[in-house]
């Protein structure tokens, strides 16, 4: 896939969507109440993302288990440096997160658009992950 042109790749990816990526953008269509729109499988730069805010220039990352190999959590790094300097504000959750806790990952995201959310539970693995467990 990654000799797509980066339309084509990121059609390609909305169609295979994860069931965890499924759920998230079910939730996010309500976030669109709020007046934050999301895109999903967007291009940005070299990187198709999961999920972005353009308006509030906020990325969502869902990933599975093997995010945890060292070689995919190097390069998620940077991945996540390069959006950054884009000016960016990276989220990452895992699938397990997303499948388990949909509500308390909403709520991180409306904390992270500026809005208040209702109340709900957080996600276990915390607001912003940047370093996996086992990672070092």
């Amino acid at each position: 896939m990654s000799r797509l042109k980066p339309v084509r790749a990121a059609r390609e990816l909305r169609r295979r969507q994860t069931p965890a990526e499924r759920i998230l953008w079910n939730q996010l269509r309500a976030v669109r109440a709020s007046g934050s729109a999301f895109r999903r499988q967007h291009p940005i730069g070299p990187y198709i993302v999961d999920f972005v805010c353009l308006e509030k220039k906020l990325v969502l990352e869902i990933d599975g288990g093997q995010h945890n190999e060292p070689g995919i959590s190097r390069r998620d790094g940077e991945r996540t440096s390069w959006l950054e300097s884009e000016g960016y504000k990276v989220l990452r959750f895992w699938n397990n997160d997303v499948t388990t806790n949909a509500d308390g990952v909403v709520t991180v995201i409306l904390q992270a658009l500026g809005l208040t959310p209702s109340s709900r539970s957080s996600p276990s693995e915390g607001r912003r992950r940047t370093r996996r467990p086992g990672s070092g």
